[in-house]
């Protein structure tokens, strides 16, 4: 089976990531190039990993012999990208946020559907090992009424992720779309209505702390909450059912499902790379002409509840999560 030539847009940080699993994880896959609009930045990276360095994306997704894009940028670039792979018919593995807003990201589900490629995006915290424990135990507990997640980090280093006109958004938006999507994940719900309190520690033109109370379909209550401001880490997840209870952490690797007022460990596999993971599903998906594992659509309900929160935080009030479609 021939290699599958995939071309990386955005090699930051993030990025370098997905261009080391590309070169020593993915055996059935070539990098072809990378482009980054630093032209001695990219020609130095695309040395490193032996491929071809581009300064312009566009010319990276028109090449011949690249088959799919990997997307690793900031999100108010995506809809701009996507609509070129669309038009050259090349299949997107997106990091999220898919898009800084609902706006941006029907524009992109337009150009997705007219041109028929498949798009994948990277929430990659589906595939963290205590995630995967509590999807697992989840029935055990029985109808799920209530969820808390809160995830508390370092704060960002400074730059583009504090630039509101680049980034799009801060932590709400940023960190804010894994929980959102793991609340829909791990209840099967979708989201009704958001009630948001934003602010900024750190940061000088984005929030890095926020807390939001979603308010899902069924009547269940999601309290969701974050911060990048802290000197540590930690990732809590917690289920209410009416047969017991999961608590956990995805950063600490712990679960546990409590029934009555005992408590029993889960068993958790030991941490994942979950890019890799992300990365995997994606190139077998193209193999095999699978539906996406995670489609723009879903990639977008995150984006809608993390608008809510900003427009609730703005007005006060509770407000409706608006429709992908």
């Amino acid at each position: 089976m021939a290699r599958l030539g995939i071309g990386l847009i955005g090699v930051g940080k993030h990025g370098s990531r997905y261009a080391r699993h590309i070169r020593e994880d993915l055996p059935g896959v070539r990098l072809v190039g990378v482009a980054r609009r630093t032209p001695r930045l990219a020609q130095q990276q695309a040395a490193q990993l032996g491929c071809r360095a581009y300064t312009d994306y566009r010319e990276l997704i028109a090449a011949p012999d690249v088959e799919a894009v990997v997307v690793v940028v900031p999100p108010t670039m995506n809809a701009e990208i996507i609509e070129v792979a669309a038009a050259h018919r090349r299949p997107v593995l997106l990091e999220k946020p898919a898009a800084p807003s609902l706006a941006d990201g029907r524009r992109m589900l337009r150009a997705v559907r007219a041109a028929g490629i498949p798009l994948m995006v990277a929430q990659t915290l589906r595939y963290n090992g205590v995630v995967r424990a509590l999807r697992a135990a989840r029935e055990r507990i029985g109808r799920i009424h209530a969820l808390r997640i809160c995830q508390r980090f370092e704060p960002s280093r400074p730059g583009w992720i504090d630039d509101p006109a680049i980034a799009g958004g801060g932590i709400l938006l940023h960190t804010g779309v894994h929980s959102f999507d793991l609340v829909r994940v791990l209840s099967g719900l979708e989201a009704e209505r958001v009630s948001c309190e934003i602010a900024s520690v750190g940061t000088l033109r984005t929030e890095d702390n926020f807390g939001t109370v979603v308010r899902l379909h069924d009547g269940a209550i999601a309290c969701v909450a974050g911060s990048r401001a802290t000197a540590s880490r930690s990732g809590a997840i917690e289920l209410a059912g009416t047969h017991g209870q999961l608590i956990a952490d995805h950063v600490l690797n712990t679960a546990l499902i409590v029934q009555g007022a005992v408590a029993t460990p889960l068993p958790v596999p030991p941490a994942l790379q979950t890019v890799c993971e992300v990365l995997q599903d994606f190139v077998k998906a193209l193999r095999d002409s699978t539906p996406m594992p995670i489609p723009l659509e879903e990639g977008l309900r995150a984006v809608a509840i993390a608008e809510a929160g900003y427009r609730a935080a703005r007005t006060g009030q509770a407000v409706p999560v608006e429709t992908v479609d």
